[in-house]
């Protein structure tokens, strides 16, 4: 079974093809439930994300900021397993056809094998995974497996990465590039600031895959000014936000799709 790397691909090549960014969304599996959490990807899908990443729940994610830290614990606390993110990487791609990615931090996937991970990732349909935390320099058995298997590496750098690093992760990663807006975690912020703007310039001079920007984007407005520069707009905790300030699981699902649709029409220019 091979993964969809190609249908990420396509997918972001579409929407440069139409003028535009391409509207990323996170959400982690297992939040506030594992049906929850699946019902939560698709309403992002519907509202407009032309691809979403799974967040495989951590407790020590030293990338995101207090907002997934806690719908994670949610997730972690509610019995989440991996077997839990494959099934919701599976449903979520199933019902939509679209590319849905991983986003994991290294230990649970060494802990659980590579060969394992990647084989059932692909199986399950899944594009791809980001890897926060591994070093491009460490990353060959990863990127063996995943090659084998049709997956994506997706390699993340941020405004202190030297030109040099850049062009290794550019050579090393496929898919896209996730460029981290800025230095520090996960968040919803007033601005996303010039340093992305420069990261990206200096990520494409690099090599050749698209580079998407997340850490910070919350808004339409926030996300036509990215759009403007980057080939894709990263959004993730102002969904999560969304969902843990919701009454109940309904209106949560139903403010992914709100926030989602918002979102589309700002890396349109529509905001």
């Amino acid at each position: 079974m091979s993964g969809n790397i190609q249908l990420l691909s396509d997918t972001l090549a579409t929407a440069k093809a139409e003028g535009r960014s391409a509207l990323i969304a996170y959400l982690p599996a297992g939040f506030p439930t594992v049906d929850g959490g699946i019902e939560a990807i698709k309403a992002a899908f519907d509202g407009g994300a032309d691809v979403v990443e799974v967040g495989l729940p951590h407790s020590d994610p030293v990338l995101d900021g207090p907002v997934i830290q806690t719908a994670d614990d949610i997730a972690l606390r509610g019995g989440v397993r991996i077997a839990d993110v494959m099934r919701t990487v599976q449903e979520a791609h199933q019902a939509t056809g679209k590319p849905v990615l991983v986003m994991t931090y290294w230990n649970p996937i060494d802990r659980y094998g590579v060969e394992r991970f990647t084989a059932e990732l692909a199986a399950a349909g899944g594009a791809g995974a980001i890897l926060p935390d591994l070093p491009v320099q460490e990353a060959a058995l990863w990127r063996e497996h995943a090659e084998k298997h049709g997956l994506a590496t997706v390699f993340v750098v941020a405004p202190s990465s030297k030109d040099e690093r850049l062009a290794k992760i550019t050579a090393a990663g496929s898919g896209f590039v996730y460029a981290a807006s800025l230095m520090g975690v996960t968040g919803t912020r007033e601005s996303v600031g010039a340093q992305a703007e420069d990261l990206v310039g200096r990520t494409r001079a690099a090599g050749d895959l698209p580079v998407c920007v997340g850490l910070g984007v919350s808004n339409a407005e926030q996300a036509a000014e990215v759009a403007g520069f980057a080939d894709g707009v990263i959004v993730g905790s102002a969904f999560v936000k969304r969902m843990l300030d919701a009454p109940d699981d309904a209106a949560g699902v139903e403010a992914v799709r709100e926030l989602a649709g918002e979102l589309a029409k700002g890396v349109r220019g529509q905001a």
